[in-house]
């Protein structure tokens, strides 16, 4: 995983509308930046609408969400009009930011060793360095406990 204190690496990845988002044009301002594993799963469904409940109290502190899976642009679109997510969706199919932020993992589930995207959390403050890391976070409370950290 990364450190806090290190620079967040830069990557432009498309969103669910098909626009570019690059990470450094978001300087100036605080990034939370969750990975997840894929779309419509109950567990990542669970995190997105818990950082949809809490947007508007990031929107209030001017964090910017912004959530990253290796699913598609369409996958991404349906799951966003499905469940009404008001931010940012990045695929990220190649994998791109996924590596560079070193969530791509082995995984065990149900006896089984796979490499997978483990649920994790970066806060990128206002100069593109990272703040603060959340690894193998829970969907439920991830949300919640990123605004108790940015509340303090």
């Amino acid at each position: 995983m990364l450190e806090a204190g290190m620079k967040a690496p830069d990557f432009t990845l498309y969103d669910q509308n098909g626009s570019a988002v690059t990470l450094s044009d978001y300087l100036g301002k605080k990034v939370v930046l969750y990975f997840y594993p894929k779309d419509n799963t109950p567990g990542c469904t669970r995190q997105a609408c818990a950082f949809a409940q809490a947007y508007d109290a990031f929107r209030q502190q001017d964090v910017a969400v912004i959530g990253i899976s290796k699913d598609s642009v369409a996958s991404h679109l349906k799951f966003a009009q499905k469940f009404e997510l008001p931010f940012v969706l990045l695929a990220d199919p190649e994998k791109i930011a996924i590596q560079a932020y070193d969530v791509w993992q082995e995984k065990k589930m149900c006896g089984k060793v796979s490499m997978g995207v483990v649920r994790s959390t970066y806060i990128i403050d206002e100069q593109g360095m990272i703040e603060k890391v959340m690894p193998k976070v829970k969907p439920d409370t991830n949300a919640e406990e990123i605004l108790a950290y940015l509340n303090k």
